[in-house]
């Protein structure tokens, strides 16, 4: 079992930004093994628990397929076989798709700190093109734009 934490706090910690909120992802796990660990169980649609002592969220690592229209319609697969960089490819942007170990190693196999460095707002998949208002309500071109260096709209 390895922990993550990613999205938008190793992105706003990369920007230089105060991080209030964490995301954690827990690969190579079962819901039976985070119960058996403390943590308890408060996802309805995927497999999200509360840590033992922090309360912070932590969500299995997963994959989404989209199956139906709107937003709910989603097929949605959470298992020990997920890898880090699957569950990194369903998320929106690519400065949201980082993550960072725990001994501090970024993960981004989407370019997503690049990206940043540029100003540049690009979607991770093709899967994206699906909801594209999706990136004009973002939290991440919200807070991105009131960096030093706002993001342009990706090419």
């Amino acid at each position: 079992m390895k922990i993550y934490v990613v999205g938008g706090a190793v992105r706003d910690e990369l920007l230089g930004l105060p991080v209030s909120d964490r995301d954690y992802v827990v690969v190579g796990a079962t819901p039976e093994e985070m119960e058996r660990l403390g943590y308890k169980p408060v996802g309805k649609d995927f497999p999200v628990f509360l840590h033992p002592k922090t309360h912070e969220e932590y969500a299995l690592a997963r994959t989404e397929r989209k199956v139906a229209r709107g937003y709910k319609g989603f097929q949605i697969r959470a298992a020990p076989d997920v890898t880090l960089e699957q569950d990194l490819e369903r998320r929106d942007l690519t400065i949201n798709a980082m993550a960072r170990d725990e001994t501090g190693r970024l993960v981004d196999p989407f370019g997503g700190a690049a990206d940043l460095e540029r100003g540049l707002l690009r979607h991770v998949s093709p899967a994206f093109v699906e909801d594209p208002c999706a990136y004009c309500g973002s939290r991440a071109s919200r807070r991105a734009s009131a960096s030093r260096s706002p993001p342009r709209p990706w090419r």
